[in-house]
């Protein structure tokens, strides 16, 4: 029999600032995290907005003489960790750290370390690059760190799906506890690619919104004048346990996960499949797995990232599982508070979720100001909403049509 799987713990870095509190009491305000980018010039770049990590200060968590080793995504990683940890009460020291894992993901890993030294070695030469470059540099560095420094001697990967990083992590580490082969994982996704190669790169795209007059209505998903994705950064990280164990150390439980899909889209390396019928299988290998019928769920976390395409392919998707019931839903997208942390996205939703269900509130959609005729769903526009969140559902969708739901549902 597979055991149950709780989650016990929550800890984020994100623009809307440090820990979960902030996150989700900026979430229920309406709050944008969203804003000029202050780490580089931006006079040459059509964006120059983004929802950057604001006030943070790694000695807060880390050792100084760690910190130069740390490439930006692996700090907020070690960060968030240490906050979910805190917050679950866990004592890694006193418990069977064999059985407590780390299982990540990160969409770009340290892009921020790769330009700087890429700039060096052309400047100074070869043997000016830092000896630190690759440990500093590879995706998996953030989960090898937080087991280090956090001492979680079990399971440890990291998954690289571009925007889906985080929310297949997230299901990984639920099915690695499901079946036995860790008691307690800490899951989620740490992202930091506001960076001037990375803008650059996704402004080339024209993937971004360049509504650099307003940054804070920029992102505003399913709107009818959504003009593009605005980037964030950060870490969002939950601790998910075996509930026998959770009950065992008197844990606080804060929700249960019961359900993981994925799929591909086999279709474009940067545009949904039509119809979204990749998401609209993920999400029902999610729901088949939790036992439940599409009519079960209240609240959907859509990935939602103010773009034309996938707004517009996730609506088709979400009334293609739900028919008649999609009407009777909650769509939000947080991303248009928070922006699109890319890998560390799920990260992020999920705790969204997470809290919906405790707390029975669904954060809205900030910035939905012109519906869009095409899609009629409920989207919790600009003010959250007090309702029975029995399921949540979190959707995250990335580049090479990597597609990955979870579900969570009230703890009984």
């Amino acid at each position: 029999m597979s055991r149950r799987v709780v989650v016990t713990g929550l800890g984020c870095i994100t623009p809307l600032g440090a820990g979960k509190d902030a996150l989700w009491n900026g979430m229920l305000s309406g709050k944008s995290g969203i804003d000029y980018i202050t780490r580089f010039d931006t006079s040459d770049y059509p964006t120059k907005i983004a929802a950057e990590v604001k006030d943070f200060n790694p000695e807060d968590y880390i050792e100084k003489k760690e910190i130069k080793k740390m490439d930006r995504f692996t700090q907020y990683a070690v960060a968030a960790s240490s906050l979910a940890v805190k917050d679950a009460e866990l004592n890694i020291e006193s418990l069977n750290a064999e059985k407590i894992g780390v299982i990540l993901g990160s969409g770009v890993g340290g892009i921020e370390t790769l330009e700087e030294q890429h700039m060096r070695l052309h400047e100074k030469g070869p043997k000016r690059v830092s000896p630190f470059f690759i440990p500093m540099m590879i995706s998996n560095i953030g989960a090898g760190y937080v087991s280090m420094i956090l001492g979680a001697k079990g399971p440890n990967s990291t998954i690289v799906t571009a925007c889906a990083s985080a929310t297949n992590a997230i299901g990984e580490a639920f099915k690695t506890i499901e079946r036995g082969a860790a008691d307690v994982i800490i899951t989620g996704g740490m992202e930091a690619g506001i960076t001037p190669l990375s803008i650059g790169g996704f402004c080339s795209m024209k993937a971004m919104s360049t509504r650099n007059e307003e940054p804070q209505k920029a992102s505003s998903p399913f709107d009818a004048k959504r003009d593009g994705f605005v980037m964030g950064e950060g870490a969002g990280i939950i601790i998910l346990e075996d509930l026998e164990h959770a009950i065992k150390r008197g844990a606080k439980i804060y929700a249960e996960i019961v359900g993981y899909g994925m799929s591909a889209d086999a279709y474009h390396i940067t545009a949904p499949s039509p119809e979204g019928e990749g998401a609209a299988r993920s999400m029902m290998e999610a729901i088949n797995d939790a036992d439940i019928t599409p009519e079960a769920i209240d609240y959907i976390n859509a990935h939602g990232t103010s773009t034309p395409y996938n707004d517009k392919f996730e609506t088709m998707a979400i009334k293609r599982v739900f028919k008649e019931h999609a009407y009777k839903l909650s769509v939000s997208s947080t991303k248009s508070m928070t922006g699109h942390l890319l890998g560390a996205a799920g990260g992020v939703e999920a705790i969204a979720c997470v809290m919906a269900v405790n707390q029975d509130k669904v954060p809205p959609t900030i910035n939905y100001e012109t519906p869009d005729p095409e899609l009629d769903l409920d989207y919790v526009p600009n003010q959250y909403k007090e309702r029975v969140v029995n399921y949540a559902l979190s959707n995250s969708l990335g580049f090479g049509g990597h597609n990955a739901t979870i579900i969570f549902k009230k703890y009984q």
